[in-house]
C-alpha cells in the first residue's frame, strides 16, 4: 500500500558529535540557526532515547526539507547526521523511513 506523504508532520536532523568534533557541530548547529527556519533542540551529551552517541537534533517542517537537506549534505563537516519524518510511527520513522548523512549509526530501537 502507498502511503501519502502527508502523513509527513515534520521532519528531525539528529546530528551526531563526539568531544572532539563538538565545537564543528556547534559551528553547523549556528549556521542552520541563522540560513533555515528550524527549532533548534537542547544539546544532549548523554544517550538519550534510541541515540547512542551525543547529539542535538533540528526539527524542521517539509517545506524546509529541499533546502536544509542539500545544503547538510554539503555543509556536514564529516558529522553523521539521522535525518527522519515524523509520521507517529516512531520505529519505521528511525529505521525504514530515515535517511543518513555519514556513518549510518546503531540506534537502541528497543525503546520505540
Amino acid at each position: 500500500m502507498t502511503k501519502p506523504i502527508s502523513m509527513i508532520t515534520s521532519y528531525h536532523a539528529h546530528v551526531y558529535y563526539s568531544e572532539a568534533t563538538k565545537q564543528a557541530a556547534s559551528n553547523l548547529r549556528d549556521q542552520i540557526g541563522q540560513k533555515f527556519a528550524v527549532k533548534l533542540g537542547r544539546w544532549h551529551d548523554e544517550n538519550v532515547g534510541p541515540h547512542k552517541m551525543a547529539m542535538y537534533q533540528v526539527q524542521f517542517m517539509p517545506s524546509e526539507f529541499n533546502k536544509l537537506l542539500p545544503w547538510l549534505m554539503l555543509n556536514r563537516c564529516d558529522l553523521d547526521i539521522l535525518v527522519h519524518p515524523e509520521t507517529g510511527n516512531n520505529l519505521e520513522d528511525h529505521t525504514d523511513n530515515a535517511v543518513w548523512l555519514g556513518n549510518k549509526l546503531d540506534l537502541e530501537l528497543n525503546g520505540l
